[in-house]
């Protein structure tokens, strides 16, 4: 059988395991822009497994100093009293007055005047994860990570099928007892089945849908429950008057019709899916990004381009990834986005990217009158073994020395950290208006 296994409300949970006052309470997790990653001081980060899912490699670290209900305040009110951030994680306490993830911490306070807010460290949440992962790889020969608190076992040839619940069981309590981290846990034939019996039975709880049950379990589940199925497919299944996924697979040839994703739809609703535990997958690509307080200022807004390109350097430098492909986006304030892609034939360094990033993103801002609050930079296209590019020649010795460059800085922060080594712009901040 196949496992899926999901941390309940991890982010709160993981707090927990170090702030004891925070149990049986309304508690959620906030983030706010990260205003540590563009200061001209040094911060401490580091680099970190990956974790699935879209959480970064590279961390700032934080001091943990202990509980302070009214802390919060230092980092998610203004001068003004303004309330900013959003909630990333709430209890299952916090959930009852309805506050949900992406609520505004300003409205969750007014949901819930007692609420307890705790400041995210996503450096913490991801050690917790990776030695997590680490324990579970000694339960469970093939595993997949997902997300920074949801991962897939495949149990085949390990545990009998008849001695899954058992098994199951036995870990959800080991790791309670190990880690002090709740975790539901479904089981069944296959992957996406699996996930949906842990969604079905939440927190802590344990659910095994075996292979002739898996019709009988699905047949009244309503639309959304179902993992991959978005809202544009919400609607589509609407407009038919289709609501549950039973009635999805009583439609199979009208499903069907709409090519792969029907194919591949009914496939996993029916459990027919096939689709393997994935221990490791190819990196397709990597970015970073950032909101902030609006900025009017072009020269400071450049200033953080350039930063989180030196973050993604490095962390492309770590990884060993030779990207072709970059992608840039900006966010502006009335909800305007603008957004590029470039494909270019030379080799990755460090000199080239800033250039290539400065350029881009002053041709990018299409509207100069509008503050802007969101940054974006990825790379994609990996050279591989098997995916071999041919670079311009024109480029090739000053490449060459920006590689070697590039190769040098990385040593050097790896010893002494990412901000060792910035460029001269990065120290002088802008005025923000």
């Amino acid at each position: 059988m196949i496992i899926h296994l999901d941390l309940d409300c991890f982010f709160v949970s993981a707090e927990r395991t170090r702030i004891p006052e925070l149990r049986d309470r309304a508690v959620v997790v906030c983030k706010s822009g990260d205003t540590k990653i563009f200061s001209t001081q040094d911060t401490e980060s580091m680099m970190t497994d990956s974790v699935g899912g879209f959480n970064g490699l590279m961390q700032h670290k934080k001091m943990f100093q202990g509980f302070d209900k009214n802390a919060w305040k230092n980092e998610f009110m203004d001068e003004r009293g303004r309330v900013h951030g959003i909630v990333i994680a709430k209890s299952y306490e916090a959930k009852k007055y309805g506050i949900k993830t992406g609520t505004s911490l300003r409205d969750a306070l007014f949901m819930c005047p007692k609420l307890l807010v705790v400041p995210s460290d996503h450096l913490f949440y991801q050690l917790l994860s990776t030695k997590l992962k680490a324990f579970l790889q000694t339960k469970i020969p093939i595993l997949e990570q997902y997300s920074i608190d949801e991962f897939w076992g495949d149990l085949k040839g390990w545990v009998k099928e008849e001695e899954t619940y058992d098994f199951v069981a036995s870990l959800q309590k080991e790791i309670l007892e190990k880690f002090n981290l709740p975790i539901s846990i479904g089981a069944s034939s296959s992957k996406w089945i699996a996930k949906l019996a842990t969604d079905f039975n939440k927190p802590y709880g344990l659910t095994l849908v075996r292979k002739h049950e898996i019709i009988s379990f699905v047949s009244l589940m309503p639309i959304e429950s179902f993992p991959g199925i978005g809202k544009m497919l919400q609607k589509k299944f609407a407009s038919y008057g289709i609501a549950t996924l039973g009635e999805v697979l009583e439609h199979q040839k009208l499903v069907s019709g709409w090519g792969t994703i029907g194919k591949d739809l009914l496939a996993r609703i029916s459990g027919v899916d096939n689709e393997p535990v994935i221990t490791k997958r190819d990196r397709r690509s990597i970015g970073i990004s950032r909101n902030f307080h609006v900025i009017h200022n072009r020269d400071e807004m450049v200033r953080r381009a350039i930063i989180l390109s030196r973050h993604l350097s490095y962390t492309i430098a770590k990884l060993g990834l030779h990207p072709t492909t970059y992608f840039f986006a900006i966010k502006y304030e009335n909800g305007i986005s603008s957004k590029a892609s470039q494909t270019i034939d030379r080799a990755f360094s460090e000199h080239m990217y800033r250039e290539l990033v400065v350029q881009c993103f002053t041709s990018l801002d299409s509207h100069p009158h509008y503050g802007v609050h969101y940054i974006s930079l990825a790379v994609s296209n990996f050279i591989t073994p098997t995916q071999t590019k041919t670079f311009s020649l024109l480029h090739v010795n000053e490449d060459e020395k920006s590689k070697r460059l590039s190769e040098k800085l990385t040593k050097l922060r790896d010893k002494y950290g990412v901000d060792i080594i910035r460029s001269g712009v990065e120290k002088q901040e802008n005025r923000l208006d």
